[in-house]
């Protein structure tokens, strides 16, 4: 089944006396950029949710926010004494340089030091980061299956988005070949003329040389190649929609294909008729190639 690379989930819970709020948020990506904002308190909380995004994601820029709070009411939080010894360590050796260099900066009052993220620490009882962080982790399986359930349900309306582009390419590719057909006997009688003028200077011409503009002429008014080559795009892509899966990259290499095919006949056409309707072919490749950069 389709991926589409966009998909929101949020959800609740509480337990062991705090209470939370999940955000996970995905957009496109040309890899898998995961993003995640969680409580440092928590340890080894981020690196287990990183590890299952990344299982479960191969593509997208994908945003975790998790806030925690206790539920207790008047619960105080103490500094943590080794990231408080940090800060002011630095603090100390910054205004020693800048006093060096004869800079003067303002003094840092307790308030601006307690605010920085990580010095002030929640009271928590003995076990209870332990108990937490599964609940947590508990949770934040249901939330991924939320996630991927939105990212299939907007990949099946990508598909069905994509069909409709691709059935239109093909229809636009048929009427290229019927206008191709239509306009041969004007091609062979422009050929016939060119094959006149040099023949009326085929004294001081090469006669191989003759032979080979001639053949050049013929191939760059001939696009019997690029509507087969379209056709056989259209083909493919259909089959990789029926495939599914993280077929994003594919798509997108196909939709390059298409529209280099669809340059070329444009600049070989050599008919009105058979113009108009490559440039509807480039209208409707660009409309198609917006699309998939949604798809997983």
């Amino acid at each position: 089944m389709l991926q589409s690379m966009t998909a929101f989930a949020s959800a609740q819970g509480h337990c062991a006396g705090y209470s939370w709020a999940w955000d996970l948020r995905g957009l496109n990506g040309k890899g898998l950029d995961l993003r995640l904002r969680t409580p440092d308190w928590i340890e080894g909380l981020e690196v287990r949710l990183r590890a299952r995004l990344a299982k479960a994601l191969t593509r997208g820029t994908v945003t975790l926010g998790l806030r925690v709070q206790s539920d207790v009411q008047g619960e105080g939080q103490m500094p943590d004494k080794g990231r408080l010894a940090t800060v002011l360590s630095a603090l100390a050796e910054v205004e020693a340089e800048a006093m060096a260099r004869g800079i003067t900066l303002a003094p840092a009052n307790a308030a601006d030091i307690l605010a920085l993220r990580g010095v002030m620490e929640p009271q928590r009882a003995q076990g209870t980061d332990a108990e937490l962080r599964a609940a947590l982790e508990t949770d934040f399986e249901a939330l991924l299956e939320s996630f991927l359930a939105m990212r299939h349900s907007e990949g099946a309306a990508l598909a069905t988005l994509l069909s409709g582009h691709l059935d239109e390419i093909a229809r636009l590719t048929e009427a290229a070949d019927a206008a191709a057909r239509a306009r041969l006997p004007q091609v062979q009688a422009a050929l016939r003329a060119a094959l006149a003028r040099v023949m009326e200077a085929a004294d001081a011409a090469d006669e191989g040389r003759i032979a080979q503009e001639l053949a050049l002429l013929a191939v760059k008014a001939d696009v019997t190649e690029e509507i087969d080559r379209l056709r056989a795009h259209v083909a493919a892509a259909r089959a990789l929609l029926a495939d599914g899966g993280t077929i994003g990259r594919k798509l997108d290499f196909l939709a390059q294909e298409f529209n280099r095919e669809a340059n070329t006949l444009c600049s070989k056409s050599q008919d009105a008729d058979l113009t108009m309707i490559g440039l509807g072919l480039k209208t409707a490749i660009d409309q198609m190639r917006e699309q998939v950069q949604n798809v997983a």
